[in-house]
């Protein structure tokens, strides 16, 4: 059945996900496990999106508003933006999948780290665009070897920021002198799916940089927002970008409840509050008891940390799993010898480590 299938579809290779929370209990009889593999948000949605999701259901007979006109309104107030600056997208993953369809040439090429979000390479490849990938330097983006990497065919440029998986960012200095160098022809898009949790100074503010050149930011409402399950994100760009993403995008795109809920959750300013302090607490409590471990890891900007486990991270993993403790490997980044592990609650932390310690030292019992 191959010759049905388009040559560039062969070579690719598909999104790993994080494994289900039921998945776990069924294959290894489990009452109770913790998932710490997706970045999701450990305290669930805010508690005014589910009463949104509620008041909106008797509605889901209906088509939901194309345009978004609500929420668009909302979230370009809450940013200090227009609403026809925003596109809105089923997560980032499908606002990737737009921006390439709707700007990148078969004969174009796109830029980016070559250990990162696995949907930028993974969405190219689909279109059947070339990826051209740069090493991370010290776990971060380099952008000074992107920008030497930048052709007559380069059309846009990917920076993750922070990046996931490895939890670093770019400085709003490295941002400016990128931008000032690139030519007029190339988009850089700048994903920031994880800027809620940032906690320094030097973080670039994207906001500033997309009236004037030409620049894309993606945000989303799966994490800090806790919507992951509803698949909401947006776009940000000038009008005379976003007017052509509008044409690409797919009618209905974003539904009913994911709209209401988003909506909802912008006003929910203490949820916020207390998923940034869980965080930021959080990650401390994991540094120390990483250190007690001995293990190394790359500090991280984001709600996640990545690990050096000094061993097969995938046996790890699955030596995890057995006890009720959902990581991610990071063999598809070709981190082979790391994990990814989600910053949860005090007691998901607490469980984390536990656990760890018990797989390192050769622990049977759970």
């Amino acid at each position: 059945m191959k010759e049905l299938v388009r040559k560039n579809i062969l070579n690719l290779s598909p999104y790993i996900a994080g494994k289900p929370i039921e998945e776990t209990k069924r294959q290894f009889g489990l009452k109770e496990v913790i998932k710490l593999a997706s970045n999701e948000n450990p305290l669930g949605p805010s508690p005014k999106a589910l009463g949104a999701i509620k008041k909106s259901l008797l509605g889901i007979n209906r088509y939901p508003d194309s345009q978004g006109f609500y929420l668009k309104r909302k979230l370009a107030k809450s940013l200090g933006i227009e609403p026809d600056n925003l596109v809105l997208g089923n997560g980032s993953d499908e606002l990737i999948d737009v921006i390439i369809k709707t700007f990148v040439e078969e004969d174009e090429n796109i830029i980016t780290a070559d250990v990162t979000f696995l949907e930028y390479e993974i969405i190219a490849g689909t279109n059947g665009r070339r990826v051209i990938k740069t090493p991370l330097k010290y776990f971060k983006y380099d952008l000074e070897s992107i920008k030497g990497k930048i052709d007559k065919k380069t059309k846009i440029i990917f920076v993750s920021n922070p990046n996931n998986p490895t939890g670093t960012y770019v400085t709003k200095y490295e941002v400016e002198e990128l931008l000032g160098g690139l030519p007029d022809n190339i988009l850089l898009v700048l994903d920031e799916a994880y800027n809620t949790f940032i906690d320094v100074d030097d973080f670039p503010n994207s906001l500033k940089y997309f009236k004037n050149k030409n620049v894309i930011v993606l945000n989303t409402f799966s994490k800090a927002y806790g919507l992951a399950g509803l698949r909401i994100g947006y776009a940000i760009a000038r009008r005379e970008l976003t007017t052509y993403m509008e044409r690409v995008r797919q009618p209905f795109n974003v539904n009913l409840l994911a709209q209401a809920a988003a909506a909802a959750a912008l006003d929910d300013k203490e949820f916020l509050r207390r998923t940034r302090k869980l965080v930021l607490e959080g990650k401390n409590y994991l540094y120390d008891g990483l250190t007690g471990l001995g293990l190394a890891y790359v500090p991280s900007a984001a709600n996640f940390i990545l690990i050096d486990a000094g061993r097969d991270g995938v046996e790890l993993f699955k030596e995890m799993l057995k006890f009720g403790v959902i990581v991610r490997d990071m063999k598809q980044y070709g981190l082979n010898n790391f994990i990814r592990v989600t910053i949860g609650t005090k007691k998901e932390n607490a469980r984390f480590l536990k656990v760890l310690r018990k797989v390192l030292s050769g622990g049977k019992n759970r």
